[in-house]
This record gives structure tokens, sequence and C-alpha cells, in this order.
């Protein structure tokens, strides 16, 4: 499966407050975050090396370019970007196959956005080759648009994969909703206008102007993102 992102652009703010509500993938839709953690350990094992668990909170949420990159100079380790890279993306999917969890309310969400035909848009920081295997559990169907980590120019913290959602949709920035789980990318979806909900699956998240903070997607349906909307009016 492949995206097309269309040029950046928005649609009138006029009519229906909520236009789209565009979901991260790992950590907040699946229950994959610690799958990364776990596949990063064991190669960097393999290579002789152990990694702190301190720097779990510093590759979360990112790009792969930018936690391999760090833990490579952090450990030392004798191994080429792109090489780690295919050697993560494999271990993952192997994880994937075995097991793949979705994360509370997150099955329930989707079937209610896709009932009320909410435009809906998977947004991850993930490679197309991981979003296109996720998708046979989560349902392409539950989605308009999935816009994939090495798709775009600038990834998260960015908000390039989110005006790139937005404007796939034909929806304003500003009246879509973005679920996420880490602060990389709360911070793209904030940086691109949008209003936030999250879903902390690491690291505390503290809300704030335009942020609301749940403990779990049970709290989140679509009356509640309407609510949302309705508030920022």
């Amino acid at each position: 499966m492949t995206s097309t992102v269309p040029a950046l652009g928005t649609r009138s703010a006029e009519g229906s407050a909520l236009q789209a509500v565009l979901l991260d993938m790992d950590g907040t839709l699946v229950d994959t975050e610690g799958f990364w953690w776990e596949v990063e350990a064991e190669v960097f094992a393999s290579l002789g090396h152990t990694l702190d668990e301190s720097w779990r909170h510093v590759v979360v949420g990112g790009p792969m370019t930018r936690s391999a990159g760090f833990l490579i100079e952090a450990t030392g380790a004798d191994i080429a970007l792109d090489e780690l890279t295919v050697l993560l993306n494999d271990g993952f999917e192997e994880r994937i196959d075995r097991a793949l969890p979705l994360m509370p309310g997150a099955g329930r969400l989707l079937a209610e956005l896709y009932a009320y035909e909410i435009p809906t848009a998977l947004v991850s920081a993930s490679h197309r080759r991981i979003i296109d295997r996720v998708l046979t559990s989560l349902g392409a169907h539950h989605f308009s648009l999935t816009v994939a980590g090495d798709e775009v120019p600038r990834t998260k913290p960015h908000p390039d994969p989110y005006l790139a959602a937005a404007a796939g949709l034909g929806a304003d920035p500003v009246r879509c909703a973005v679920i996420e789980d880490t602060a990389t990318g709360v911070a793209a979806a904030e940086a691109a206008g949008c209003h936030v909900v999250a879903v902390p699956s690491v690291a505390p998240i503290a809300p704030s102007l335009r942020r609301t903070v749940v403990t779990s997607l049970e709290e989140v349906d679509l009356t509640f993102l309407h609510g949302l909307m309705t508030e920022m009016r």
C-alpha cells in the first residue's frame, strides 16, 4: 500500500468544527513502543553493547534515523545507520508477526470513526513497510489516508506529516484532532496547528493550551472529540 500526499492546502473551517481525526500508530493504537525498545536492545546486544534504560525516553516516538543514530553514537557501535535501520525493521516485523496487541479502546474508537464517516488518517514515524504490516491488524479500511515517516521530507517532531495528512483529507489543521502518545508526536501535531489528545505511553505529558491529556483511549469517543472543538470555538 502507498499513500498519495498532495500539495499542502486547507479547506474552509466553515461547517463541522471537527473535520478530521489524525492518529499516531506505535503506542497510540498498537502497544508496540516496548517492542521497539526490546528489538533495539537485542540488536545492540548482538553487537556487544548494552543499552541504558534511560535512553528509552530519548528514542521513543521519533524517526528511526534519529533513534538509531543516537544509539550508535551513545554506544559507539561499529555499524552503519542504513544497516542498523534494516536490522531494526526486520526485528520489529518479526515481533509483530508473533503478536500485535491493540491499545485499550483503539478498536472501538476506529470502528466509531468509520461508522460515522469521519475522515481519518494514520500518521506514523515508522516506515511504510512497518505501517502496511500493522494495517493488516488495524484494518486499512479504517483510514482514508496513511502517512509514513519515510514518505515526508521531515518527520516528527516537524509538522510535515500532520500538515500532509490534513491536506490529503482536505481539512484545515486547526479543525483536526490528533491523538498521540509521545512528546515528539505532540510537538509535531501542535506545530501543525492541530488540537492534540495525548495518551502518554512511556513518559508523562502535561496538558496545555490545545492539548488534552487522558489516561486511555477508552476515554475518547466521537462525542469527546466534538466537545474539544466546541470548547475551542
